[in-house]
């Protein structure tokens, strides 16, 4: 079930929120917002020359974008789904560089690209 993977993957990432009661929707939804607060929150560490907390807010980051590929129902989702599943993929690997090349930049397209897709969401409810 992919609401289930979603679960998973937005209590592994260690929030304090309970997940349990929220609907897939409501899930998604949390997995966006962790995605932007923890790349708002690698930012800083990158601007502070925290250089292994900004590693590991990325890693968490990766991971929530992996949640979010993860919860795609390729079969049933078409071409959306086909079309997200590459745009988390990019997403992912923009996320590595900027932790690689400690740059700014690529955080900024990801989270520009997340909140893209948050409001169309958000919409959706």
């Amino acid at each position: 079930m992919y609401a289930m993977a979603a679960m998973k993957q937005y209590q592994a990432v260690n929030t304090q929120v309970q997940a349990v009661d929220a609907s897939p929707h409501r899930l998604i939804q949390m997995l966006m917002e962790g995605g932007l607060t923890r790349i708002a929150q690698a930012r800083g560490a990158m601007e502070r020359g925290q250089l292994a907390l900004k590693g590991e807010l990325i890693g968490k980051a990766i991971g929530i974008v992996g949640g979010l590929r993860d919860g795609l129902d390729l079969q049933q989702g078409g071409e959306l789904a086909a079309n997200l599943d590459s745009l988390y993929e990019y997403m992912s690997a923009r996320l590595f560089e900027a932790n690689v090349k400690n740059q700014a930049e690529p955080l900024e397209e990801v989270a520009s690209l997340l909140r893209n897709i948050k409001s169309g969401w958000d919409a959706i409810g």
